[in-house]
């Protein structure tokens, strides 16, 4: 079969098409590096929730209320840094295809002081009983 015979394979669509519509196809690595951050992202969020749940079901013989406390910090911790994975993975993505300056995580410091804030949850916890 010749090649001029050949029909044009569609463009697959890819999600979203907010990003992928914008500026032109960067290096495949930086794309696959952006995912893997993504990737990372998840992976914190899904030991924030774990933790969270764990602390609560295992009780662990702390104080009940700062037991709570903590728990429930680390949930919302980790819904929070799930959503900053996909508007990270979003905005760098962009910035990628567009030639713009790669962004900075919002979240990383509010994540840094909540973390603390659980630390010291769990140290009166365990302190007070």
């Amino acid at each position: 079969m010749e090649d001029s015979k050949r029909t044009p394979v569609p463009e697959p669509k890819r999600f979203p098409r907010s990003v992928f519509e914008q500026g032109t196809e960067p290096d495949v690595r930086f794309s696959f590096a952006n995912e893997r951050t993504f990737l990372a992202w998840i992976r914190t969020a899904l030991a924030l929730l774990a933790g969270g749940v764990a602390l609560e079901a295992l009780g662990l013989g702390m104080n009940p209320p700062l037991r709570l406390a903590a728990s429930l910090l680390l949930i919302v911790i980790g819904i929070l840094v799930s959503l900053q994975a996909w508007v990270g993975w979003r905005r760098a993505e962009v910035a990628l295809r567009t030639g713009s300056p790669l962004p900075s995580a919002p979240l990383s410091l509010p994540l840094a002081l909540s973390l603390a804030v659980v630390g010291v949850l769990v140290l009166l916890g365990v302190l007070v009983k």
